[in-house]
């Protein structure tokens, strides 16, 4: 469920979404550095949704590419909740952060394929990301779901789904399906090589 790319088949009424296997840690390298920040730069791409002293989680986080800019924007007195399936994943992404003096912001966090096991966070989230890793997901009805119930009242959750693996159509049933569950769009930024929507509760 949660981790960056794969090719899956799922059908959700107009909608096919790809999901065959999980993203292998050893490929994260190949986009999860350094220079992708020319054209995905975290601070740029959330400060609008995300202030100091925020808490926010990074699903699917990978090797921690997003976890980083996200820690700097809440600060000390903030959180960031990073989460994957994949164990050597968080062990990268805790690497990552100690290098940049962050670690102390920033918990991980192992999920399961089918349960981000968040429970103790519901309700306590200004912003929930999930980045290239949606067509992954065996059951987005009930994953949209946990991600809602970990958000605060005015909370978003920042989606963007990679344009090579998610078609236009796709990505609007994914979101006419958080629709259903009680999600509206609140922005359409913006991101490189994506589809973007910022999603908040109705």
């Amino acid at each position: 469920m949660i981790t960056r790319r794969g090719t899956c088949r799922r059908q959700h009424k107009d909608m096919t979404v790809a999901h065959e296997h999980v993203c292998p840690w050893w490929i994260t390298w190949t986009f999860d550095n350094p220079v992708r920040r020319l054209f995905h730069n975290p601070e740029k791409m959330f400060g609008p949704y995300l202030d100091q002293g925020g808490r926010a989680a990074d699903i699917g986080c990978g090797m921690g590419f997003f976890t980083l800019g996200l820690a700097r924007l809440v600060g000390d007195s903030g959180r960031v909740y990073s989460m994957d399936l994949q164990e050597k994943m968080l062990a990268g992404t805790q690497r990552r952060t100690r290098r940049a003096g962050l670690s102390g912001r920033v918990e991980t966090r192992q999920v399961a394929s089918d349960d981000l096991r968040a429970q103790d966070l519901a309700g306590s989230l200004d912003m929930a990301l999930s980045f290239w890793m949606l067509h992954e997901v065996p059951d987005q009805d009930r994953f949209l779901l946990q991600v809602k119930e970990l958000l605060k009242p005015k909370g978003v959750f920042y989606l963007a789904e990679p344009r090579g693996h998610v078609s236009a159509r796709g990505f609007e049933s994914s979101l006419a399906m958080a629709g259903e569950i009680g999600f509206e769009i609140k922005d359409r930024p913006r991101v490189s090589m994506s589809r973007g929507a910022v999603l908040g509760l109705k």
